[in-house]
């Protein structure tokens, strides 16, 4: 079983059009689509559609529009209630896959309802093979509950990833000294941020074919105890970095539609091969492939098995740079 756990779920709504988007001006919309969304559902709804057994927990009100959406997409969930009304996230997507979101906060969370959600990840925990923390935090929700969850867990048999960013990617990391997670999912731009570098720079090499600069960005948190560090790089494919290698997978050629729920599907790739028991380089190349196809697909759909293309993804081991060659942020 797989545990995604979603403390700050949405309504995901996206607007296809047809023209750039240009501010002040009156745009025809040309679709619509409305999804139950945040980083945990996306991946619970990808691993549902193949066929691997996850539950999504999340807090909701019973009859949140969210609740329907979730039993439309016959993904298994549970709720924890609370009072106010689910987000609803606004994503304007454009004919080249140009994307941009418009997202809420969140309904702030008191503290019964924080605490009656961590109880609940922990029971949850006891039979499961992996805990996926994903996404923000609500108002109410401690920048470091993520760090606390996986100190939590780390008695536990079950995996945990985590794929957050902000504050409480920054507490996550400054907690390794207690607990350091199996997984974590950065991009380019949080990875640079919890070490002091340049997202510039670390996007600029993997865009001139040099991946090697993340990858010795990753070891530095391989070093700190993380199991895994899967960094996702957009169209350039992506690095996964552990302590046995290190490995860049670029992506097969698509067409851009969306990248909304791109790097959820890309993490569910990932822990589907990890569970069929794929060596590290294979799940690197499902990840991708779940990333690439998810990108293709409007909205914040999740791809089907069918939607893949392994065999277009390329993997291969990288050598990483010395500490001394990464690019960081000017004092």
């Amino acid at each position: 079983m797989i545990i995604t756990v979603t403390p700050n779920p949405s309504i995901d709504r996206t607007v296809t059009l047809t023209t750039p988007l240009t501010r002040a001006a009156v745009h025809r919309v040309a679709s619509v689509t409305t999804e139950a969304g945040g980083k945990g559902v996306n991946v619970a709804r990808a691993l549902t559609a193949a066929g691997v057994e996850a539950l999504a927990l999340l807090p909701a009100p019973a009859a949140d529009p969210l609740i329907t959406a979730l039993h439309a997409a016959a993904v298994p969930f549970r709720c924890v209630p609370t009072d106010e009304p689910v987000r609803t996230n606004i994503t304007i997507t454009e004919r080249d896959g140009t994307t941009t979101k418009l997202n809420e906060p969140g309904a702030a969370m008191d503290a019964p309802t924080v605490d009656a959600l961590t109880q609940s990840v922990v029971a949850a925990a006891e039979s499961a093979s992996w805990v996926v923390l994903s996404g923000s935090v609500p108002p109410g929700i401690p920048d470091g509950w993520y760090a606390d969850i996986v100190a939590m867990l780390s008695a536990f048999g079950c995996r945990v990833a985590v794929d957050t960013s902000d504050r409480p990617l920054t507490a996550l990391v400054a907690s390794f000294d207690r607990a350091a997670p199996d997984l974590i999912k950065p991009n380019a731009e949080e990875l640079a941020s919890v070490l002091g570098f340049s997202p510039l720079a670390l996007e600029a090499a993997v865009a001139q074919g040099d991946p090697a600069p993340v990858v010795s960005a990753a070891r530095r948190l391989i070093d700190q105890g993380v199991g895994a560090v899967l960094a996702t790089l957009g169209s350039a494919g992506a690095v996964l970095v552990d302590d046995s290698g290190s490995w860049f997978a670029s992506p097969p050629p698509i067409t851009p539609r969306s990248t909304v729920g791109a790097g959820d599907a890309a993490l569910a790739g990932y822990v589907r091969a990890e569970v069929a028991g794929a060596t590290p380089p294979q799940r690197l190349q499902m990840a991708v492939a779940y990333g690439s196809a998810a990108a293709a697909l409007p909205g914040s759909a999740q791809p089907r098995p069918a939607d893949l293309d392994l065999d277009a993804v390329h993997v291969l081991p990288v050598v990483p740079t010395t500490p001394a060659a990464n690019p960081k942020v000017a004092p």
